[in-house]
Order: C-alpha cells, then sequence, then structure tokens
C-alpha cells in the first residue's frame, strides 16, 4: 500500500506488533530496542504488512515494561534515546510502512513527576487531585475506600504513609489518573500532539475502556458465589457490576481525540484497547465523532469451532454497520495465551491457528497480527525463576511472560540472532528453537513464514479489493464459509475432509489441499475457475 493511497489506511492495514522489549537487540544487553526495530524493518516491509505498532519505549521504571510511564515525551534510555525514534518513524515511511505507538492514559508510573509531587503534597491538594487518592474506611481508615481488585491480583488501593489511599487498576506503580480533572486531559493530549508532531501515523491506547470510573467510586457487586478478594483479568469477568469500566463519560475523552487527530494530515488514526463485553459496545468507541478502529477481541477469545467463528463475524458487521466503521480482527498479542497453543498446540494447534488467521485475513476491515506468529511460535512455558510479569509476580502463577519471548531470527542457538550478545537474552528462549528462525523458515516453501507470505500478498491482490460486503453462508456442520465478491472462503474447523465448491480455483491455503476435498483444520480462499 503506498503511503499516498486516497483510501483511508487504516480501513484495511494489515499491522504488525512490535513488543519492543522482544523484537530485536541492536546493543547486545538481550533487551530489544528502537535501532533494532529500524534495523529489522525490511523484514517487515517483505512480510507483506502496512503498519507496525510499537509497544511503549518511553521514560519508565520498566515494573510493567514500559506501561508505567514517567514522561511521555521521551524514549527510556534501555530503548535508545529520541533521535533513534525520529529515525525509525522516517525508514519506516521509507519502506511504505505506517508507524502506530502505544499512548498510555489511565495511569502513569509512580516515578512520574506528577505522582511524586502528590505523595509530597497535603489530602486534598491540587497535586493530589490529579489521581484518585481517597480515605478509607474503617475507625482508622485502615480499610481500603471500596472493595475493587486489581487486574494484576489484590486490592485496587495502596495506603500512603498519612493514612490516604490511592486506586491502581494494574500494579502499585501504576496509580490510575483522575480523569475528571482536566489538568490530566491537557497532558495526555501535549503528549499526542508532541508525537504526532513527529510524524506518528497513529496510536493504540491501551486500557481505553478504563479512564473514567463511576464518580461516587462505589463498591462493585459481586456475584455471591465469587469472594471479593478473588482475582479476575479484564477478559475474565465477574458478574455484570463494573463501576471501574466502559463508563459514558470515556466516550468525551475520545471525541476530543479525534478532533486532534484531524487536525494533522494523512489520516492519522487511533485503535483503542477496550475490553468491551458485546459488539455493541464496542462499537461505541468508533462512532463517527470518537476513534478510528476498536479491537474486536471477541474474535480473539473465540473457541475453535465454526460456529463461534460465524457469531463473532455475525455480530461485529452488524454492530459496526449503524455507525459505518471499519472491523478489526485479531488472534494474539502480548497479553495473552499465542492461539496455537490456544488451539491444541503441536502440529494440531499449527494448522488450525495458520486456518483461523488466512479466513481473519479475508475478513474485511484490518488485521492485527502479533510478532512471532508469522513463526507458528507456542506459548513458552517460562520458569519460576525467569518470571518477568509483574501480575505473575503478583499473583504467584504464570502470567503473560510465555507470549513474550525474544523473537528466533537465525542460528542454533539463544540468542538465536535477537542480538549480537552471547546467552539468553532477557526471557530465556527454549533449547529447540533452531528449526522456527526466520533464516531456517525462509528457506522452506512449507513453512509458517511463507504462508505468511504468501497470505499477505493475496490478501492485497484479492480480500482488500473486495469491498465491505460479506456474504456470510450458515454453518453447515463444522464448516464457516463466506464469499466477498469474487473471493471464497472455506474453513472446515472438523476432523473429516469436506468437498469443495466444484469449478474454483484455489488462491491460497493454510495446509495441503489434494483434489475436491479441503482437510481438517484449514481453510482455503477460492475463486471460480
Amino acid at each position: 500500500m503506498a503511503l499516498n493511497d486516497p483510501n483511508p489506511w487504516w480501513q484495511y492495514a494489515a499491522v504488525y506488533q512490535v513488543y519492543v522489549r522482544s523484537f530485536a537487540d541492536s546493543d547486545g544487553d538481550g533487551v530489544g530496542d528502537l535501532p533494532g526495530i529500524t534495523a529489522r524493518l525490511p523484514y517487515l516491509r517483505d512480510l507483506g504488512v502496512d503498519a507496525l505498532w510499537i509497544t511503549p519505549f518511553y521514560t519508565s521504571p520498566q515494573h510493567d515494561h514500559g506501561y508505567d510511564v514517567a514522561d511521555y515525551c521521551d524514549v527510556d534510555p534501555l530503548f535508545g534515546e529520541l533521535a533513534d525514534a525520529d529515525r525509525l518513524i522516517a525508514r519506516a515511511h521509507e519502506h511504505g510502512l505506517r508507524v502506530i505507538v502505544d499512548v498510555v492514559p489511565n495511569h502513569t508510573s509512580n516515578e512520574h513527576a506528577w505522582f511524586q509531587a502528590a505523595l509530597a503534597a497535603a489530602p486534598g491538594s491540587p497535586e493530589r487531585a490529579r489521581y484518585l487518592f481517597r480515605d478509607g474506611r474503617g475507625e482508622h481508615g485502615e480499610l481500603p475506600p471500596n472493595n475493587w481488585a486489581s487486574v494484576f491480583g489484590g486490592p485496587a488501593w495502596t495506603r500512603v504513609p498519612d493514612g490516604q489511599w490511592y486506586l491502581h487498576l494494574f500494579d502499585t506503580t501504576q496509580p490510575d489518573l483522575d480523569w475528571r480533572n482536566p489538568e490530566v486531559g491537557d497532558l495526555l493530549e501535549g503528549a499526542l500532539r508532541f508525537w504526532l508532531d513527529r510524524g506518528v501515523d497513529g496510536f493504540r491506547i491501551d486500557v481505553a475502556h478504563g479512564l473514567l470510573k463511576e464518580e461516587s467510586l462505589r463498591d462493585q457487586v459481586l456475584p455471591e458465589q465469587d469472594a471479593a478478594e478473588e482475582e479476575h483479568s479484564m477478559v475474565e469477568r465477574v458478574g455484570d457490576d463494573e463501576p471501574m469500566w466502559d463508563q459514558p463519560e470515556v466516550h468525551d475523552v475520545y471525541r476530543r481525540w479525534h478532533r486532534v487527530l484531524a487536525d494533522y494530515e494523512g489520516d492519522r488514526m487511533a485503535v483503542a484497547e477496550a475490553w468491551t463485553r458485546t459488539a455493541e459496545s464496542m462499537a461505541r468507541y468508533v462512532r463517527p465523532d470518537e476513534l478510528q478502529q476498536s479491537f474486536n477481541f471477541a474474535w480473539l477469545l473465540a473457541e475453535w469451532s465454526a460456529d463461534q467463528f460465524h457469531d463473532v463475524v455475525r455480530g461485529t458487521l452488524d454492530a459496526l454497520t449503524p455507525v459505518d466503521a471499519a472491523p478489526t480482527w485479531v488472534l494474539s498479542n502480548h497479553d495473552v495465551v499465542r492461539h496455537v497453543t490456544r488451539y491444541g498446540g503441536g502440529e494440531r494447534g499449527l494448522a488450525r491457528a495458520r486456518a483461523a488467521t488466512l479466513a481473519m485475513l479475508a475478513l474485511p476491515g484490518s488485521a492485527y497480527l502479533y510478532q512471532g506468529e508469522e513463526l507458528g511460535l507456542e506459548e513458552v512455558d517460562v520458569a519460576e525463576e525467569h518470571w518477568q510479569d509483574p501480575a505473575a509476580l503478583r499473583m504467584g502463577r504464570a502470567g503473560r511472560d510465555g507470549c513474550r519471548v525474544p523473537l528466533p531470527w537465525g542460528g542454533s542457538e539463544a540468542p538465536y540472532g535477537f542480538g549480537p550478545g552471547e546467552g539468553q537474552p532477557w526471557i530465556p528462549q527454549p533449547d529447540d528453537w533452531a528449526t522456527v528462525t526466520v533464516a531456517a523458515q525462509a528457506e522452506r516453501d512449507d513453512s509458517t513464514l511463507a504462508f505468511y507470505r504468501e497470505a499477505l500478498r493475496c490478501r492485497r491482490e484479492h480480500a482488500v479489493p473486495a469491498g465491505p460486503d460479506v456474504d456470510l453462508a450458515d454453518v453447515d456442520g463444522e464448516v464457516l464459509s463466506f464469499t466477498r465478491g469474487a473471493l471464497q472462503v472455506v474453513l472446515n474447523c472438523g476432523d473429516s475432509p469436506v468437498g469443495l465448491p466444484a469449478g474454483t480455483e484455489v488462491l491460497v491455503a493454510s495446509g495441503p489441499v489434494e483434489g475436491d476435498k479441503l482437510p481438517g483444520d484449514t481453510a482455503v480462499w477460492l475463486r471460480g475457475a
């Protein structure tokens, strides 16, 4: 896709997520960085994606690997310097790639200058009003202000020495901002403009549904069988009462951001990480005067089932049509178990992952890919002594480290070309990755890397020009099928082969197809002969 394409690029882009710590290391310290990304841009261009989304690289103490921001307008020395960010953006554009960067507006680091000022100030001060400080309950204020639980486990409140408590829906080092304070909106608008002025094409908005909480900060009503102290993630929803998520006022924030983006040329955009309950609530984030996109996590959460995939596609398109928004599709990211593993692991999990990806790439809208899925990587069982995820350390169970292991680029042992250093990177790589490196797969026509390159090429040639309409057939047994213009897509989620439509030509398949039978756990794109 050329950078001067007259249509909004984000409506049909294939976006590759770069988890900056684990993509490519330029200086041998075992941690990925911005120059490492810049050096690998030709790989992304040749893969066939249209844009890259880079996880936070701002100044941070790295308690949550960059999602605890101490300065929104600078680069952490671990990842480089501001000139490296400028160089990356410029080189990406030279390769025809757009650049999306993460913005983290729900909370700051506890080392942010604002929070340090809040700790030094008295209760009721303007400095504390930028965050959600409250008095505790109980005779001496010794109990948290409400019963909310942190996504990372334990209470969502921490007490400071003068007796007040501050809210943190995530780690204790990530205090939540109070978005009812106008200073907060001004701070984040300044950050958006800082990066837009430097040429970024868009933003991925972390915890986009969490900025505003019910003003009363009342207790959450929990199901009787659910202990108040039980830990739950945003994916593992508890009951129907959520005073901390998806409040109506959050949409005022995004109407303001819409106006900010409109001040800049080049179809700048923002995509919400909004873990909403329904397709309808997801669609509210992409109304014409709000954001351009919202992640469609229903596709990611669906089990391996033709019925479930059918319902997600139908529900997504039905919800987005009234607001005239393009859908997004995603199967993996840095917060969830890789989909090869979710679909059973091994050869069968890989076959299903490739099939689900091929079906996803045929759908209208944008597709978001997570680094390493083009290599067919599985979730890694990271030993407890190597855990880095603050959620894992807080809850005492395996967290997100398994999907964040640094990429294998080449060679026969760690660090597999990840960087010029020797030995293991920041999260150890498995001993059996020599066959799944980029270099190893580049030599095989039947590799997952080769499949992704061909699927993305076919997507540009056949799916992108097909327009927004989808003719979704009823599920036939375990077979999902749909058409977009001349393009026909068939996904066999069952175990037994099924017949393909007569008089059709195979454009691309997720696995071997012989004759007129589509094997189980396989998808295919067809066109009339």
